[in-house]
């Protein structure tokens, strides 16, 4: 039998059976800190495919910085086949500032492939590219609403990608939906390159939500099972399947005032629920908003103060609503705490 080659990462050599954080020299700030692109690399003894786990790609988007943590800490990962390279902060610049953007206010996410010699998000963009996504056969992408907004735990598709519906149904969010990809973004680059990437939304920017984690945790763990990288031991299993969902819209404020919503993420909706209502400060004029759909919330605003046109809630359609209701109460009960009496 041919001897497992060892793993090359920037120079790096990670033999079968090792793991190792290799910090990618990304570029040195004004003050002349260096900032690098740190890679924990877990290079197992069989063979099997390589999987990157990013996060942070937008900087305020720390629940996938949780999620990789956890994931980094399973029992599961003993005697992992194939290679995982997990990346929890992409955007080093945005987390240690609290900013969804990079200090030139450009979109990390819109800048893919990038350039080596492009702008600060170009080359980061391609350092990521070139360092992680060239070197994988699959990656999850973990992401969250951004900040004053939360999400349901959710996969986002591209559409007419059978493996990666099937990759979604295995990870076991409550809601998957088919999302068109946008120009600049990982998604689109990573595809054009050969490499489907997997998209999870779950929780609020700045902010840690148990749901959230805990079932991009599981969600996780369940791809590298079917993938054949770990065994069944400490993979969750799925509750309920996921309720592919075709259409989503946001309903918007009607005015301007102070909002009172009345349905929280994961609730079904149908035609005539009142979703919320805006009133002015002196309470003389109020505006409901009501549904039109039947669907669920898989999204919505936690500001009390808005403008007109603000986005309050975020439907996605589908007629199995109260089933895709009842996954989200089984992912919190699912969704693993502990490892081996240890916490994760």
């Amino acid at each position: 039998m041919t001897a497992r080659m060892s793993f090359e990462i920037k120079g790096h050599q990670i033999a079968p059976g090792g793991r190792e954080t290799v910090d990618v020299p990304v570029s040195t700030l004004s003050d002349h800190t260096p900032v690098n692109l740190s890679v924990h690399v877990i290079h197992g003894r069989k063979p099997g495919p390589v999987l990157f786990v990013s996060a942070a790609i937008h900087g305020d988007e720390v629940i996938g910085v949780e999620i990789v943590r956890r994931v980094l800490k399973a029992g599961a990962l003993k005697g992992l086949a194939g290679t995982l390279l997990a990346v929890p902060i992409v955007n080093t610049y945005g987390f240690l500032n609290h900013s969804r953007y990079l200090p030139d206010r450009r979109d990390l996410n819109r800048s893919f492939p990038g350039l080596a010699e492009g702008s600060m998000a170009s080359r980061l963009a391609h350092i990521f590219m070139t360092e992680v996504v060239a070197r994988s056969d699959v990656g999850i992408d973990l992401h969250s609403a951004a900040i004053h907004r939360t999400n349901l735990p959710q996969i986002r598709l591209t559409p007419e990608n059978q493996q990666l519906a099937e990759l979604g149904r295995v990870f076991g969010a409550p809601v998957m939906m088919a999302s068109k990809l946008r120009e600049g973004s990982l998604r689109m680059a990573a595809e054009e390159a050969g490499v489907d990437v997997l998209l999870y939304e779950g929780g609020e920017g700045l902010r840690f939500d148990e749901l959230a984690v805990r079932s991009g945790v599981s969600g996780v763990l369940r791809v590298m099972h079917h993938l054949g990288m770990i065994g069944r031991k400490g993979v969750p299993k799925v509750r309920h399947a996921p309720i592919l969902a075709g259409h989503s819209h946001w309903y918007r404020a009607p005015a301007g005032g102070l909002f009172r919503g009345y349905v929280a993420t994961g609730e079904p909706v149908s035609p005539g629920t009142v979703l919320g209502a805006i009133s002015d400060p002196l309470g003389q004029v109020e505006a409901e908003v009501v549904s039109e759909d039947t669907g669920i919330v898989i999204g919505r605003t936690n500001m009390p103060v808005v403008y007109e046109g603000d986005a309050l809630f975020h439907i996605a359609e589908t007629a199995r609503a109260d089933a895709a209701a009842e996954g989200v109460s089984a992912q919190l009960e699912a969704a693993p705490l502990y490892d081996e009496d240890e916490i994760i």
